[in-house]
């Protein structure tokens, strides 16, 4: 493909080269997918997934397979870009660059490796802009999907290792350039590969045959550090092991909880509480259902020499511990509630409403008067329907309290969203004042 590009860059200039001029030259040739009428402007504008209900026909023989790369053409058969096949996902195409894009600098056109390598050193590039990795901080996140344009692709970075999620049919196709690319990154020694199972399966991958790509030599567990904070992470824990989107808020936590007693509800690793205990709290307490979850937490708290008699841990269900401390007429003066993803899906939208409306409502309860409650929410479904503040006025009548917004966050800036792609939205965070 290379060797491809260096011919056709020798025969057309790159203020006259397109996407279809490459095609033609290709000796296998291109299938094109051809969009229904009407529907080209939406990915004209931008939008980066071709839903298979926005695609009319699809011409080449043979057919293209998963992973191939296609062309995406308007009604009259004309380019307007081109990305990655799925034959049986709901998205039919991911377009990986626009026509407008490939005659500016046609270097990466149809060749997705090259585009590869391009994309993820921009990440790198633009992590380095925002100051990452630091002094204080070498837990972020690398490449974030769609917001660095390489849908389906997550990485983080934690210390000297990267862990790559996998969530699309391409990125497993191409994991080999992909971890390449990673390794020639400095501080990168190791490369951990997580494929999401349960999308994959969506995006047609048979997940009984994905090749291990985690050599004997890449640790099942870490230490990275956030703020000043070190933290111990495992690489078989939740998502790629580390909540790196919540790195701001909880740096915010630290900065509001001097002197304060602190409830950190749903607290995994212990995030929240031990910045809460950095800040200076009086009193942190911290809930969580997963043993494997605490043990981390508590470990943490030793690793950054806290006093235990200061932040504590305990295994319990958040509902059940929040009951039972309303019983006994317990309050905090900053509570803080981050539970799992309730709404994974629109179609659970109305049902998790209520699992929000009513963990947030004992967790008001549990907020002294004029204290804080930090809540947040990681359903995109939740986030994107803006439904959300609604959600948390309910709570708080059913719970008889007065809230005021006082901050309102997402997730951290190594975190971008293309704003053509509103879904890639997924964490809310939100503080609010309870009378």
């Amino acid at each position: 493909m290379q060797q491809l590009q260096s011919r056709l860059l020798k025969s057309f200039s790159i203020s006259s080269s397109s996407i279809q001029e490459i095609a033609s030259a290709s000796p296998k040739g291109l299938a094109k997918v051809v969009l229904k009428k009407g529907k080209a402007q939406l990915f004209k504008d931008g939008s980066p997934m071709v839903y298979s209900g926005a695609v009319d026909r699809i011409i080449g023989r043979p057919p293209p397979k998963t992973g191939d790369v296609v062309l995406v053409a308007d009604g009259t058969e004309k380019p307007i870009g081109w990305g990655l096949y799925n034959s049986v996902s709901m998205f039919s195409v991911r377009l990986m660059q626009l026509e407008e894009e490939a005659a500016r600098d046609p270097s990466c056109t149809l060749d997705i490796e090259k585009l590869i390598e391009t994309r993820i050193h921009t990440a790198m590039e633009l992590r380095k802009n925002l100051g990452l990795p630091s002094a204080s901080t070498n837990a972020y996140r690398l490449v974030n999907s769609e917001g660095d344009r390489l849908s389906g692709l997550i990485i983080d970075v934690f210390g000297d290792l990267a862990v790559v999620a996998s969530s699309a049919a391409w990125v497993e196709k191409y994991k080999a350039e992909i971890e390449y690319c990673v390794r020639r990154i400095d501080e990168i020694n190791h490369v951990k590969w997580r494929p999401s199972v349960e999308i994959l399966k969506e995006e047609g991958i048979d997940v009984s045959e994905l090749k291990d790509m985690n050599p004997s030599t890449c640790p099942f567990r870490t230490k990275a550090r956030e703020n000043g904070i070190f933290y111990a992470i495992s690489l078989e824990g939740q998502k790629t092991g580390f909540y790196a989107d919540q790195r701001e808020n909880r740096h915010f936590i630290s900065t509001i909880s001097e002197g304060q007693r602190v409830l950190d509800l749903c607290c995994y690793s212990g995030g929240f509480s031990l910045n809460a205990a950095r800040g200076g709290a009086s009193d942190v307490t911290g809930i969580d259902s997963s043993l494997p979850a605490l043990e981390l937490a508590k470990e943490n708290v030793i690793l950054n020499n806290m006093d235990p008699e200061k932040i504590s841990f305990l295994k319990m269900d958040v509902t059940a511990f929040m009951k039972d401390a309303l019983s006994r007429n317990e309050s905090w003066d900053i509570v803080i509630l981050d539970p799992p993803k309730l709404a994974p899906r629109k179609k659970v939208l109305q049902t998790a409403s209520g699992m929000y409306r009513t963990l947030n409502s004992l967790a008001m309860q549990l907020t002294r008067k004029g204290g804080l409650l930090m809540t947040c929410s990681c359903s995109g479904a939740m986030t994107q329907s803006g439904m959300f503040l609604q959600t948390l006025q309910g709570a708080a009548s059913m719970a008889k309290k007065k809230i005021t917004v006082l901050r309102q966050a997402g997730a951290a800036c190594d975190h971008p969203i293309d704003p053509t792609y509103p879904e890639g939205a997924y964490l809310s965070n939100i503080l609010l004042r309870v009378l």
